[in-house]
C-alpha cells in the first residue's frame, strides 16, 4: 500500500544563528508511520461522510480522528489490527493510505522574543524593504493602512492576542482544543504576512489582513499528515471567506496527478485551489531539488525559495547578521529546481513571536509568507482573480535584480516585488 509522505517544519527553520554551513541532514524529513492510523478515501458517490465514518466505527471498531468533506471525502482513523482488510473491502471505500508522523528537528534561533508587550517603535523588516513593500498600494511602514483580505496560516497556530496581528478565528486540527500557537513558528509566519502598520513592532506585506490560525502541529511542532489534510479541508470549507493560505511546511515525496487515490494530500490541495484559495508554500531547506518535496512539487501552489538579504537593498555587499551567508544570493540552505515559482527573502527575517514579542529566524518558511502577503495584496485589488491568475501576476511582477548566478539550477526564478500591487 502506498504511503503518505511525512510533513516537517524542518523546511521552515534553519540554524538561524549558526555560523557554520547549513546541514541538510538536520532538516531533511524522515518517515515514521503512525501505528494503525490511516486516511480513508471514500468514493465520490458517498453522500454522507459522517454516516459512513460512524458505520465504520460500529462495524469495524475504528476510532475516527478527522472527517473530510470539502477538500476530500473521507476520514482519518485508528483501525484495529485485523480490521484493515475488512474496511478496504467496504463498498464505500476507494483507498486507504497509512498516516505518518511529523517531527521538528532541533532549532536554534538568532534571538528570543522580547516576552512582553510591544514597546518598541515600528521597524520595517529587511524582507519587506527588499520586495518594495514600502512602495505597494498599502505602503507598508508608513504607519497606516489595512488590507481587506483573509489569509489562513496552516502551521502551529498563531498567538491570538498578539497586538500586532489581526487574528479573527481559526481551527485546531492538532492536539488540544485551541488554535493558539504554543510553538512560535506560526506566529512568526503570520507577522510577515500581515503585521499591522500601526507604528509599533513590525509591519507585514499585507498589513492588518484578517488572519485565520489553522493549527495542524502541536507545541513541539509535531503532527500527522492527516492533520495537515484536516487544515486544508477546513480552509476549503471556508473558501468563500479565505482567499489565501500559507503552508510553511513540507516533506519528502514526489508529484502526482490531481485525482490520484493514493495521494489524498495532493487531492485536498487540488480541490482547495479549485475552490479559489491561493496557496504559497515553502520550497524546503535541504539544498536539494524541490521536486522531491511535497507540497513544494505540486504545480497548483506557488513554491517559494529563499534569498539571503541582510539590508533590504539590491546590489550585495552587506555584512551577514544572524547567520553566515552572502548578501543578495540564493540562500545556501534553500531548495531549488523547476518546481520553484518565485524567490523571496528568507534569511534573518524579523517578525512577530510568542509573548507579544519578536524573533529573527531563517528558512524558506520565512520566504513563503512574503508571497502569501503579496497574494493578499493582489486579491485586495483584484478580488475576482483565480489562484492561477494570482500566481501569474506575482511571477510577472518579479524581477531578476539579484545575484542570479548563485541559483544552483542555473535557471533563476524572479524575485518577488510588490511595488505594483
Amino acid at each position: 500500500m502506498p504511503k503518505l509522505v511525512r510533513v516537517s517544519l524542518g523546511l521552515g527553520l534553519t540554524l538561524a544563528c549558526a555560523l557554520t554551513a547549513f546541514n541538510p541532514a538536520a532538516a531533511a524529513p524522515s518517515t515514521q508511520k503512525v501505528p494503525d492510523q490511516y486516511i480513508v478515501v471514500l468514493k465520490d458517490n458517498v453522500a454522507n461522510v459522517d454516516s459512513v465514518a460512524g458505520k465504520a466505527s460500529t462495524d469495524y471498531g475504528v476510532s475516527v480522528q478527522h472527517t473530510y468533506k470539502a477538500a476530500l471525502k473521507g476520514f482519518a482513523a485508528k483501525i484495529p489490527p485485523g480490521q484493515l482488510a475488512k474496511l478496504q473491502a467496504d463498498p464505500n471505500v476507494a483507498a486507504i493510505v497509512q498516516d505518518e508522523v511529523v517531527s521538528l528537528p532541533v532549532e536554534n534561533f538568532a534571538k528570543p522574543g522580547n516576552g512582553g508587550p510591544i514597546t518598541q517603535a515600528q521597524t520595517t523588516p529587511t524582507g519587506i524593504l527588499r520586495i518594495d513593500g514600502d512602495l505597494s498600494s498599502t505602503v507598508s511602514g508608513n504607519g497606516s493602512g489595512t488590507v481587506n483580505v483573509d489569509v489562513a496560516i496552516i502551521d502551529t497556530g498563531i498567538q491570538t492576542n498578539h497586538p500586532d496581528l489581526n487574528v479573527v478565528g481559526g481551527k485546531n486540527c492538532s492536539t488540544g482544543s485551541s488554535y493558539a500557537d504554543g510553538h512560535g513558528h506560526g506566529t512568526h509566519v503570520a507577522g510577515t504576512v500581515a503585521a499591522k502598520d500601526d507604528a509599533n513592532g513590525v509591519v507585514g506585506v499585507a498589513p492588518g489582513a484578517r488572519l485565520w490560525a489553522v493549527r495542524v502541529l502541536n507545541n513541539s511542532g509535531s503532527g500527522t499528515t492527516s492533520s495537515i489534510i484536516c487544515g486544508v479541508d477546513w480552509v476549503t470549507a471556508n473558501a468563500g471567506t479565505i482567499e489565501v493560505a500559507n503552508m510553511s511546511l513540507g516533506g519528502s515525496g514526489g508529484n502526482s496527478n490531481c485525482g490520484s487515490l493514493f495521494d489524498p494530500y495532493h487531492n485536498a490541495i487540488c480541490n482547495s485551489v479549485a475552490a479559489g484559495v491561493t496557496y504559497a508554500v515553502a520550497a524546503g531547506n535541504s539544498s536539494a531539488d524541490a521536486n522531491n518535496f511535497r507540497p513544494a512539487t505540486y504545480p497548483e501552489v506557488i513554491t517559494v525559495s529563499a534569498l539571503a538579504d541582510f539590508n533590504g537593498e539590491p546590489g550585495g555587499g552587506a555584512a551577514s547578521t544572524c547567520r553566515a551567508d552572502v548578501d543578495d544570493t540564493f540562500a545556501d540552505f534553500s531548495n531549488y529546481g523547476a518546481d520553484v515559482d518565485i524567490i523571496a527573502p528568507g534569511v534573518c527575517i524579523l517578525s512577530t513571536w510568542l509573548g507579544s514579542g519578536y524573533n529573527t529566524i531563517s528558512g524558506t518558511s520565512m520566504a513563503s509568507p512574503h508571497v502569501a502577503g503579496a497574494a493578499a495584496l493582489y486579491k485586495a485589488n483584484n478580488p475576482g482573480a483565480t489562484p492561477a491568475q494570482v500566481k501569474t501576476a506575482i511571477q510577472n511582477a518579479g524581477n531578476l535584480n539579484w545575484n542570479t548566478a548563485t541559483d544552483p539550477d542555473g535557471n533563476p526564478e524572479k524575485l518577488l516585488n510588490v511595488d505594483a500591487f
